[in-house]
């Protein structure tokens, strides 16, 4: 099995490809993604190709994980992202996952950050994952809290100034 590919029973989850920068594009700027993520400044498809290869495609070689695009089966269609994140900030790998909005509401970011929960433990063998959102994030919460994930503290995060609140999941 490539390293980089999850299956589940309805989503099939890969590396992103420079192909995928219109995609990332329309995630990237939907409006909740930069109220509850960041505004990434991409703004052209230019921008976006830049970004994957810096940004989700680095790390696939540098640390053996990263985000990837989440795709549909029944469709093909690209419906989101999910993956591991390594921040400077935080100890331990952190898994981030967004989804276009008309794809939510589907169980899709739950069942995505299940496969990625099963690649940390299984494949990876991290002994633990944490989750970030904004306390005001009840939709990201809820799907923290379905894969088993803890609250455990609220952080200041110095790049923006905000308050996340931190989750945890022992692996091992």
């Amino acid at each position: 099995m490539d390293k980089f590919v999850l299956n589940t029973p309805r989503l099939h989850l890969r590396q992103l490809t420079e192909l995928d920068a219109e995609f990332i594009l329309a995630l990237y700027n939907d409006r909740d993604f930069i109220r509850n993520i960041a505004d990434r400044g991409l703004r052209t498809i230019e921008d976006a190709r830049a970004f994957i290869a810096r940004g989700p495609r680095a790390p696939y070689a540098q640390i053996g994980h990263g985000l990837l695009c989440v795709e549909e089966n029944a469709s093909g269609h690209a419906v989101g992202i999910c993956g591991l994140v390594k921040r400077d900030e935080l100890s331990d790998s952190d898994i981030g996952f967004a989804l276009l909005p008309e794809w939510r509401g589907r169980g899709y970011a739950r069942e995505a950050a299940s496969a990625v929960v099963a690649f940390a433990r299984d494949e990876l063998h991290l002994p633990r994952l944490l989750g970030i959102a904004l306390p005001e994030n009840t939709p990201s919460i809820r799907v923290l809290e379905a894969i088993d994930m803890q609250y455990k503290r609220n952080i200041f995060w110095p790049a923006d100034g905000s308050t996340l609140s931190v989750y945890r999941l022992q692996l091992e």
